[in-house]
């Protein structure tokens, strides 16, 4: 194989290999900082693996927490898709976890294969809606979806305080949260003894079904072509109004059904203190991606790894668990500044092909 060929398959997968280089050149840069402030990077880099893959129980719970995170960041990577920016993935995730609540706790008598489908559906309504909503803005006044996502956030989750500490507060708790859920509510572990459940199974469903949706039907294609080119879509005939709403609403059910399973299978009741953080994080995770809904799953597990092995490193090795936070902000950056590693390792930009070039959605 000559040079010329090498550089040709290098370009073909420098999809893969950026991402990947960007996640190495972050772990080395966070190791230079571990060195530099006394500790012991083995020992620090040794505990986040055993913190996060260290035994069955360890590996279980990264699993826990990498499935709200792929739920999150198929939602931010769905809107990428269509051209929008959707920040609000943790309102919507907060609106489907008030829904799948209180339909747990409040439906009463319901056998579990009718009550529990009923409240799973409930939070992926609700964060539909809740995500249509600035679709619908959007779509109709021009309004930047990213304000109103923000904006909208914050909403939801002072309301959920509010309903959580007044009309759903349950008064026998010492602490402001709802009811308990009922039983027939429950998402079954898919364990015994572990307290990862189900819907780390529907969130694997939900990867599938998405590149299904996305590559496979008109609606997928539709969607796509207008976060590519919105002229052109309009000139094709597309309704683009319809795109965005539509875009939205599929990535707000995406979040809602992420905050539904948090309730259902984890903490089966909703506190006032209820703070999750996922929805954010899930804008690096599909960034990370490059919107790709397979590759959603080993970015969200990477985040779950840092999130669950960040205590342990810090106990291991003295330092501040800030490190994590540390280590992703520099591959968040090396993501968004592709360049940068492009330089670092010597590696050729493809070249752009010939013809007219299209404008990109947001992560692709």
């Amino acid at each position: 194989m000559d040079v010329k060929k090498i550089f040709k398959l290098r370009a073909g997968y420098q999809d893969l290999l950026i991402p990947f280089l960007s996640i190495i050149t972050s772990l080395v840069i966070g190791a230079i900082i571990i060195y530099a402030s006394g500790a012991n990077v083995y020992a620090a880099y040794k505990g986040l693996w055993q913190g996060s893959f260290g035994n069955a129980r360890t590996i279980a719970e990264t699993f826990v927490s990498t499935t709200p995170y792929i739920l999150t960041g198929l939602a931010v990577a769905f809107g990428f898709r269509c051209g929008l920016f959707n920040i609000g993935a943790e309102g919507q995730l907060y609106a489907g976890a008030l829904a799948a609540a209180y339909i747990g706790y409040a439906w009463r008598g319901l056998p579990h294969f009718i009550h529990l489908p009923i409240a799973i559906i409930a939070g992926i309504i609700a964060g539909g809606i809740w995500g249509a909503i600035p679709g619908y803005l959007k779509a109709k006044t021009g309004a930047h979806e990213v304000i109103n996502t923000i904006m909208m956030n914050h909403i939801m989750i002072r309301l959920t305080d509010y309903l959580v500490k007044n009309p759903m507060l349950d008064p026998k708790a010492s602490v402001p949260r709802t009811a308990y859920i009922l039983k027939s509510a429950y998402l079954p572990k898919i364990f015994p003894g572990f307290r990862l459940h189900w819907g780390f199974i529907l969130a694997i469903i939900a990867i599938f079904l998405i590149y299904y949706i996305l590559f496979k039907t008109k609606v997928g294609f539709e969607i796509r072509t207008v976060g590519l080119n919105q002229d052109a879509a309009r000139y094709a005939g597309m309704n683009i109004s319809k795109n965005f709403v539509l875009a939205m609403a599929i990535s707000g059910g995406l979040a809602g059904l992420a905050g539904a399973g948090e309730v259902l299978g984890l903490n089966y009741n909703l506190p006032a203190a209820f703070v999750s953080g996922f929805g954010f994080d899930a804008i690096a995770i599909a960034l990370l991606a490059k919107s790709n809904p397979f590759a959603v799953f080993p970015s969200a597990m990477l985040w779950a790894a840092l999130r669950n092995g960040a205590g342990l490193m810090q106990v291991r090795a003295k330092i501040s668990i800030d490190l994590v936070n540390i280590i992703q902000a520099f591959v968040i950056m090396f993501i968004a500044a592709p360049n940068i590693v492009r330089y670092l390792y010597r590696i050729r930009a493809e070249r752009e092909k010939a013809g007219v070039l299209l404008t990109k959605g947001w992560g692709q």
